[in-house]
């Protein structure tokens, strides 16, 4: 055996070119296929020219969709896609589909067919990219760079451009008959070693994608979570920050904030007020019957108000306890406060114009005499205004 037979049965493939005479050989097989299928060569040019022409203007007609808003989103996020069309990939993919028609050489398919293959993986590397970026900046809404997680749609944007023309390298490298079963093995290693050194930095950003697409908040909405109230002013790749009612800025990782039970305020088209009336206990039953009539008379007079009940609750220690609860119609909470802070003035107001007193907390003490009959405080309210004669 030769050692080109050896070389070639190592290699698992056949050099195209051994010497000058193969290549002149090859020049002469070319020229003969031309010559004897020149008009077949015609045709396959012509229909390759107008599946080209048919390709570009698919393409031209996506980059009108990325144009026209009023299309919707999947339109437009489609047409970003088509409109990235590689020039390459056009004419390459034109070339593959009429190749086999004019019958060419051996080395003029096998160069069509090799460099289809990778103009077409770089081209659907392309294609998923653009598709991912678009869902995903669709998800998280118009972006200024710094709200709804500018940074990590950045970051994201990396990531699947990385992805996917890792892909499109590997599959070139299979179809060329390169054996990629280590390096396979070797990145998916090397993905473990990362992901185990950085767990924690993939754990916020996998927080920041859920907030893209679940959109639990966004910049501008006020949030309450454990004994914490206040208005998202940015949400970052690690962390969101939020203003606090006190004034103070809460800092807290993503991860943290989306295992907590987090209440929305920002879309509450109702704000609902508890007050607690505590009445003393001198108040006559006749008063105390009409004092839910008189409470919910200031409730519905009050702007964007609605009443739902006043009713008594409870024997307290010092005390006969109402409960009030109205709500607010409309998110604004200065409009919320404003109403709340309107009913309780109102409330005081009234109740002191019908000698309704407030109680607080006091401890009376009885003195009896020897029989059990009361001295003070007096049984009698008319003997404690009477002064004895003398």
């Amino acid at each position: 055996m030769s050692k080109t037979g050896n070389a070639a049965d190592l290699s698992g493939t056949v050099p195209l070119f051994q010497s000058a005479d193969d290549l002149r050989l090859v020049w002469a097989q070319t020229l003969t296929w031309i010559q004897s299928h020149y008009l077949n060569i015609v045709i396959a040019c012509a229909t390759a020219a107008i599946i080209a022409a048919v390709l570009y203007g698919l393409r031209m007609l996506g980059a009108r969709l990325c144009r026209r808003d009023h299309l919707g989103h999947w339109p437009r996020i489609v047409g970003r896609a088509i409109a990235r069309t590689n020039l390459f990939f056009i004419v390459m993919l034109a070339a593959r589909v009429v190749s086999g028609y004019a019958n060419p050489p051996e080395m003029v398919f096998e160069t069509v067919r090799f460099l289809f293959i990778v103009a077409a993986a770089v081209q659907a590397a392309l294609w998923i990219r653009e598709l991912v970026i678009g869902i995903v900046e669709h998800r998280a809404g118009e972006d200024d760079g710094n709200s709804t997680l500018g940074s990590a749609v950045g970051i994201i944007r990396l990531l699947a451009t990385v992805a996917c023309f890792i892909i499109a390298t590997l599959l070139i490298l299979d179809n060329i008959g390169v054996n990629i079963t280590g390096l396979v093995a070797s990145l998916g290693i090397g993905g473990i070693a990362i992901g185990l050194a950085a767990q924690g930095i993939f754990s916020d950003l996998f927080a920041s994608l859920a907030i893209i697409f679940d959109k639990p908040f966004r910049r501008g909405d006020t949030v309450r979570w454990d004994q914490t109230t206040g208005t998202v002013e940015s949400i970052g790749l690690k962390t969101t920050r939020v203003r606090s009612l006190s004034g103070d800025e809460v800092v807290i990782s993503n991860t943290n904030l989306l295992n907590k039970e987090l209440h929305n305020l920002a879309g509450m088209m109702r704000r609902r007020a508890t007050l607690v009336l505590q009445l003393v206990y001198q108040t006559p039953p006749e008063v105390l019957r009409r004092v839910p009539d008189i409470v919910k008379q200031i409730v519905i007079r009050q702007e964007n108000s609605a009443f739902l009940h006043c009713v008594m609750t409870n024997f307290g220690a010092s005390s006969l306890d109402f409960e009030l609860i109205f709500e607010v119609i409309g998110n604004d909470v200065e409009l919320f406060n404003r109403v709340r802070h309107e009913v309780c003035i109102t409330i005081l107001e009234t109740f002191a114009r019908n000698g309704i007193a407030f109680a607080y907390p006091t401890q009376t003490t009885f003195t009896a005499a020897p029989d059990g009959t009361l001295i003070l405080p007096y049984a009698d309210p008319a003997r404690a205004t009477t002064r004895p004669a003398g």
